[in-house]
C-alpha cells in the first residue's frame, strides 16, 4: 500500500517547474568612429573617437514550464535560440536573471556532473566519473561493465581518455551520466555522435529511463531523433517560447517555418511564428510546493 501511495505521489508532482525564468547576459560592445577602418577594428586598434560600452543580451525570455515525471521533453530551435541556456538554467549550472527552477532531484548533465580527467584511462575516467555523481565503490563495479558496454569502447576503454576523438569522449560521458539511472537526465546534442549501433543502445537507454518514471530533456537538430525519442517538444526562438506539444505538429510547424526563412520568406515565416505564440497556452507554475529551488 505504501509503494502504491508512492508511486502515486511521484506521478502527479512534477518532476521541473521553470517558473517565469529569462536569462540575460552582459558583454561589451565597442563602437566604431566614422573614420575607422575594417583593418584596425579587425586588430583591435583605438581610434579617436571609440567608445567601449556594456551591452544586455537576452538569452532567454521568461519562460514557464512544468515537466512532469516520465516525460521525454524535446527542444528544438535555431542556434542562438537558447536552447542550451535553458538546459544550464534547469541543471543550475547558471542562476537565472529573473524567476526561478524548482525540482524533485538534482539534474545530472551530460558531461557537466562527471568530471573527468584527458590523461587518465577510460576505465579509470569511469571510476572518478561515479565518484563525482555519489556512487559507492560497490555500486560502481556492479554499473562498470554496462558502462562499457554501453559506450561501445571495448579495448579502448583502456586507452587515455586524451587519445579518444570527440564521440568517444561523448559516448563515454553519456554512459556514465546514465550510470546511476538519474531522476532527470539533460542531454544537450550527444544522441548526434556516434555509429547507428552506438545511436540504437542510447535509444533503448532512453527508453529505461523513461520507464522508471525518470525525465528527459533533450536538445538536438535532428527531428528524427526528436520525434523518435521525444514525448512532448518545445520549440524556442530568439530566447521566446514559440510552441509547446506533441512532437509530430511542433516538428511539422518548425520545419515550415525554417523552410520560408531558407526561401527567402521572411515575412511568412513571422507570420507563422506569430500564429504559433497567439496559440501557446502559458504553463501553470503554480503547483511547486513538493519541489525544491534548483543550486545555482
Amino acid at each position: 500500500m505504501a509503494v502504491n501511495s508512492e508511486l502515486d505521489f511521484i506521478q502527479g508532482t512534477p518532476a521541473v517547474v521553470v517558473d517565469r525564468v529569462s536569462m540575460t547576459y552582459r558583454t561589451t560592445s565597442r563602437s566604431r568612429s566614422a573614420g575607422r577602418t575594417a583593418a584596425s577594428n579587425l586588430f583591435g586598434a583605438r581610434q579617436p573617437g571609440s567608445r567601449t560600452k556594456s551591452v544586455d543580451v537576452p538569452a532567454l525570455k521568461e519562460v514557464s514550464l512544468v515537466v512532469q515525471h516520465g516525460e521525454s521533453l524535446g527542444i528544438i530551435g535555431r542556434n542562438g535560440s537558447g536552447k542550451s541556456t535553458l538546459l544550464k538554467l534547469v541543471g543550475g549550472q547558471v542562476p537565472p536573471s529573473t524567476g526561478a527552477v524548482y525540482a524533485t532531484s538534482t539534474p545530472v548533465m551530460l558531461g557537466v556532473n562527471a568530471a573527468l580527467i584527458p590523461g587518465l584511462s577510460g576505465d579509470q575516467n569511469i571510476v572518478l566519473g561515479c565518484l563525482a555523481m555519489g556512487m559507492t565503490r560497490g555500486q560502481i563495479n556492479a554499473k562498470y561493465d554496462e558502462i562499457v558496454e554501453l559506450s561501445g569502447l571495448e579495448d579502448a576503454i583502456h586507452m587515455p581518455m586524451k587519445s579518444y576523438s570527440a564521440g568517444m569522449g561523448s559516448r563515454l560521458r553519456f554512459a556514465i551520466a546514465a550510470a546511476i539511472d538519474p531522476e532527470i537526465l539533460i542531454i544537450d546534442e550527444a544522441l548526434n555522435t556516434g555509429d547507428a549501433q552506438f545511436k540504437d543502445r542510447t535509444r533503448k537507454k532512453m527508453m529505461e529511463l523513461l520507464e522508471q518514471a525518470g525525465t528527459v530533456f533533450l536538445v538536438s537538430h535532428s527531428m528524427a531523433t526528436i520525434a523518435d525519442l521525444c514525448n512532448r517538444v518545445i520549440w524556442l526562438d530568439q530566447g521566446e517560447l514559440v510552441a509547446d506539444g506533441d512532437p509530430a505538429p511542433v516538428v511539422k510547424w518548425y520545419r515550415l517555418f525554417t523552410q520560408k526563412l531558407a526561401d527567402g520568406d521572411r515575412i511568412g515565416a513571422l507570420k507563422l511564428r506569430r500564429r504559433m505564440l497567439n496559440n501557446l497556452q502559458v504553463a501553470d507554475v503554480s503547483d511547486r510546493n513538493s519541489l525544491r529551488r534548483a543550486r545555482s
